[in-house]
């Protein structure tokens, strides 16, 4: 039976996991087994990772574990001593701290978070004092009474129909890139294109994009399948000129490549080493064409993903499509993502309102 790449991407990440919780104090498997039916396994990674985090602070700059041997020498009696002011001061820890790597345990690293990346942390700390204190298995939760890091609205930053031009463009041509790049350029032109028209014709997730197959493209029918987040199946449709593309691509190399093993062997699309594309290389092979096509913005999978919503809610109107087809659960995070076209929206409502005539 062939694996499939979801399957396969479970399992590395449930590896991961194992190893994760090895350097965790002994009670936080109860914590993982009791969320394992409602937090998906790369949710469950980042909290391993985020608790990590955490119980090294305890045992290092915490005096009231100061004669703790290392992050696992903790029980969940341990936790009914930690108060508001550990938690602000966990808070204060992370702006700049140092952990051990998770590969070599002697090798520390450097980290430093943002208000994002503290809300995240903070985040996951709630939802284990939460676990437990619901459980009944501690008898106060100190998280609940700490303060979130207040986050600013980010720039949401799209292309514009002539930068979507601009760089389709200079995938297709090579324009301005180095000698070096164009040399790879003439091997990974068509497959570069048919990745980025996918990406910006869709909206898909890159996640969603480097697990498509061959197979799950039906091009009579303008189709094709992809595994949203939560391992749901949905059918999203194809723009003629992304049909195009796709097929031109499949013809003239996909279809000529051999691929180096059995879970490559139906992907659709490939490196020079003939393996599936990973989310790293895109995104490299996207920064690289954007530098180029737009300068002046720092443009991501993401970007992409946001430049067809911003397309697709001009040309409809209708944000609960949108969300659909963007696979948001949520129509609010729609809302929010898209809220200064519907400023425009508005404005134009005001221009076109005449109370009397010229």
């Amino acid at each position: 039976m062939v694996q499939t790449y979801e399957k396969d991407l479970n399992i590395k990440l449930r590896k991961k996991l194992n190893t994760l919780q090895a350097m965790l104090p002994e009670f936080t498997e109860e914590f993982f087994r009791g969320i394992s039916d409602t937090r998906q396994i790369k949710t469950r990674v980042a909290y391993a990772f985020d608790l990590r985090i955490f119980f090294h602070y305890l045992y290092s700059a915490n005096k009231k574990f100061s004669e703790r041997k290392d992050q696992t020498d903790f029980k969940l009696s341990d936790l009914e001593l930690i108060d508001a002011t550990d938690i602000e001061m966990y808070s204060e820890y992370l702006e700049m701290h140092s952990l051990p790597s998770h590969k070599n345990n002697e090798c520390m690293i450097t980290y430093t978070n943002s208000a994002r990346g503290k809300m995240r942390k903070l985040s996951t700390l709630r939802a284990f004092f939460k676990y437990y204190y619901k459980k009944e298995r501690i008898k106060n939760n100190p998280t609940v009474i700490v303060d979130l890091p207040k986050l600013h609205d980010k720039p949401i930053i799209r292309l514009e129909p002539n930068e979507v031009v601009d760089l389709l463009d200079t995938i297709e041509n090579g324009d301005k890139l180095t000698n070096t790049q164009k040399r790879y350029h003439n091997k990974n032109a068509l497959r570069d294109l048919a990745i980025i028209s996918l990406l910006v014709g869709t909206g898909i997730r890159i996640s969603e994009c480097v697990g498509l197959n061959i197979s799950d493209f039906d091009f009579e029918n303008a189709s094709f399948s992809i595994t949203r987040k939560g391992g749901n199946q949905t059918i999203l449709y194809l723009p003629q000129e992304v049909i195009d593309i796709l097929q031109r691509y499949l013809k003239e190399i996909r279809l000529n490549i051999t691929a180096i093993d059995e879970l490559s062997s139906d992907a659709m699309f490939l490196s020079l080493q003939k393996k599936r594309m990973t989310v790293s290389s895109i995104e490299k092979m996207l920064k690289k064409y954007a530098q180029t096509a737009v300068p002046l913005k720092n443009i991501s999978p993401h970007k992409l993903r946001s430049t067809y919503g911003t397309n697709l809610y001009r040309e409809t109107g209708d944000i609960y499509l949108v969300a659909d087809v963007l696979g948001h659960k949520d129509v609010n995070t729609t809302k929010k993502h898209y809220a200064a076209i519907e400023e425009d929206r508005r404005r134009s409502a005001a221009k076109v309102t005449k109370l009397r005539k010229d």
